[in-house]
């Protein structure tokens, strides 16, 4: 059938006239035209039925993204704002793949890639200081670790027997507003 929608009133008119035609039926040419107009409401809405259900049963598509490696290493997907780029030969049942699947469920967590088995690298974007030292703990990293690299701070640890690259989104500044907030003084009530 023709992608225009226009189409279909005659299209079933045509269809129409053949089945009578076959059947030996006694109508005439307004009688189809009026039966055609009659069966154009149920006939539309079977179509968008149709259409409907056949989106609902499009399979999910993945892209393939570049991460550190070439861009056909990588299987990418989003969750909940959390981009999971998994390298091809990574199993998500691994170690990485379990640090990894507990860390993108968290709200801070914006982007996580499974390079292999035992290694993953998990970007953050914590909202204050504490949810910066949630992260360290979870990883088992000594603060004094992480160094800066540019305007993310950079640390490694472990989690789940996998080596965990952390890298976290506007550290500094946060850390810069925590100090300042230090040197203000509680309001008088």
């Amino acid at each position: 059938m023709s992608q225009d929608p226009r189409h279909v009133p005659h299209r079933l008119h045509s269809a129409l006239q053949m089945a009578t035609g076959l059947l030996d039926l006694p109508l005439t040419g307004p009688q189809l035209e009026a039966l055609a107009l009659e069966l154009m409401g149920p006939v539309r809405a079977l179509i968008a039925e149709a259409v409907d259900q056949a989106d609902g049963d499009s399979p999910v598509r993945y892209a393939v993204a570049p991460a550190s490696g070439s861009v056909e290493d990588y299987e990418v997907s989003e969750y909940a704002g959390c981009t999971t780029r998994v390298a091809l030969d990574a199993d998500m049942d691994s170690p990485a793949g379990t640090a990894a699947f507990k860390c993108r469920r968290q709200p801070d967590c914006k982007d996580v890639a499974i390079h292999d088995a035992h290694t993953a690298t998990v970007t953050v974007e914590p909202g204050s200081m504490d949810s910066w030292r949630w992260w360290l703990v979870q990883f088992g990293i000594d603060p004094t670790t992480v160094t800066a690299d540019g305007a993310v701070s950079v640390a490694t640890g472990t989690h789940s027997g996998a080596t965990v690259r952390l890298r976290g989104i506007g550290i500094q500044v946060l850390a810069s507003a925590t100090r300042l907030q230090s040197y203000i003084a509680p309001a008088a009530r």
